[in-house]
């Protein structure tokens, strides 16, 4: 006899891969080379690839061979702002507490950074800055997932607390990862976005993409990861609670995410469809629009700068 039943789905139908990992975040920018500047000589990235779209200029910098932040030259936009849907921040993860201290102490000695703060986020040790356009940066490093504190229903432990900023570069700044700086292992460890509110954020960035609840607890945000990571989003509505839909505006452009396999792509392509929403797959990634026009992107591994750009 025929088995007509309908399979089931499994976690890994209805989670992203546990190796997940973030990508470069794209910003629009007014001004491309103030923003490179800052950002090779505040962060210490370096140029990593560069291409003409028309009249628009798409410039990538990372550390090493690793992108972290791609500018694309739109100088006729508005400026950001921040009660909009958009971009909090974006993170960028180093390896250990020196190279952190190094990137923190080349921002802060930038006379066009903007310090916004710094915290032990019990997870993470960071620091916050804002970028010549008014975009926010995080710089951080994690302790190690041994130290991660998990409460009565299995919920990790975040928390903001006061991180002594001259205390850290005491204890972990020394000359030569000052010199060494873009030499230093970096890459995007999170991406955290303002939104209009936190269940339709939940219901896409959970339900729709696939990353599992890390902290739903605390007030006016979540926190979401693929593998057990503390987050690779966040979403709050601090700044933008009720907000609408983006107008085309300076500031984010994509917030990049890369899958290991095809087969990933085709589960998150199934759960779009099951769920009704609009998204575009050329084979090697799969992009939708969150509901406040915020554009993800999800790729394959080795995917190039002009396939993510070019929508």
């Amino acid at each position: 006899m025929a088995d007509n039943t309908t399979p089931r789905s499994t976690d890994a139908d209805r989670v992203l891969d546990k190796d997940t990992v973030m990508d470069a975040v794209t910003l629009h920018v007014g001004d491309l080379e103030l923003m490179s500047s800052y950002y090779t000589g505040a962060l210490a990235l370096e140029p990593v690839e560069e291409r003409a779209h028309g009249r628009q200029v798409h410039r990538v910098l990372g550390r090493g061979t690793t992108p972290m932040v791609r500018l694309v030259s739109t100088p006729d936009l508005p400026g950001v702002d921040p009660h909009e849907a958009g971009l909090f921040h974006t993170a960028f993860l180093f390896e250990d507490r020196r190279g952190l201290a190094a990137t923190v102490h080349r921002a802060a000695q930038d006379s066009r950074s903007r310090f916004v703060g710094s915290s032990d986020h019990l997870v993470s040790e960071a620091f916050y800055f804002t970028d010549p356009e008014g975009n926010g940066i995080e710089l951080y490093t994690d302790r190690e997932r041994s130290e991660w504190l998990y409460g009565p229903d299995g919920e990790l432990r975040m928390a903001t607390r006061y991180l002594d900023p001259n205390a850290f570069l005491r204890d972990h700044l020394d000359q030569a990862a000052v010199d060494s700086a873009p030499r230093l292992p970096g890459k995007v460890g999170h991406v955290h976005l303002q939104v209009g509110d936190i269940p339709r954020a939940r219901d896409f960035y959970v339900d729709g993409l696939g990353f599992e609840v890390t902290v739903g607890t605390y007030p006016g945000a979540l926190f979401a990861a693929a593998g057990g990571y503390h987050h690779h989003v966040a979403m709050n509505t601090w700044n933008s609670a009720g907000a609408g839909p983006r107008a085309s505006r300076l500031g984010l452009g994509d917030v990049a995410l890369t899958v290991p396999a095809r087969e990933d792509l085709d589960a998150l392509a199934a759960r779009l469809k099951h769920r009704g929403l609009d998204f575009a797959d050329d084979g090697r990634s799969v992009s939708l629009k969150d509901p406040w026009g915020t554009q993800v992107t999800v790729s394959l591994p080795g995917t190039s700068t002009e396939d993510l750009l070019k929508a």
